[in-house]
């Protein structure tokens, strides 16, 4: 009886591990709340709720796009990274949003180092 239930403990505590890791391995990144809810306002995906899970829409197209559900925060981060390359661009300790034909949209102040390098490495900027 001891050793099933040693046996039996340890497949257990192995699936909760492995569940542990598989569900580590399919969030993306930890973000600077604060500045990545600011320029998140400007760009131009979003989410949409579907009957099916998640839709990520393109605002200045109309365009949907519906990867599957344990690849979409990691497809909106791509999608805004690539936008992000393009329409950001750190000046001082300002973060300056551009439009579509490099025209300032506004500017983000950047409160601390730790927010400037996560735009660096976030946006690739």
């Amino acid at each position: 009886m001891n050793v099933k239930k040693g046996l039996f403990l340890g497949m257990l505590f192995a699936f909760f591990v492995i569940g542990f890791i598989a569900m580590q391995k399919a969030t993306p990144d930890l973000k600077e709340h604060r500045i990545y809810k600011e320029i998140k306002v400007y760009s131009p995906y979003k989410f949409e709720k579907t009957i099916g899970g998640l839709a990520i829409v393109d605002s200045r197209t109309g365009t949907k796009e519906k990867p599957d559900a344990a690849d979409t925060l990691y497809r909106m981060d791509d999608l805004d990274q690539q936008w992000g390359k393009k329409h950001l661009k750190i000046v001082g300790n300002d973060v300056v949003v551009l439009g579509d034909n490099n025209q300032t949209v506004t500017k983000i102040f950047l409160e601390t180092k730790k927010e400037k390098d996560w735009v660096k490495k976030f946006f690739g900027i």
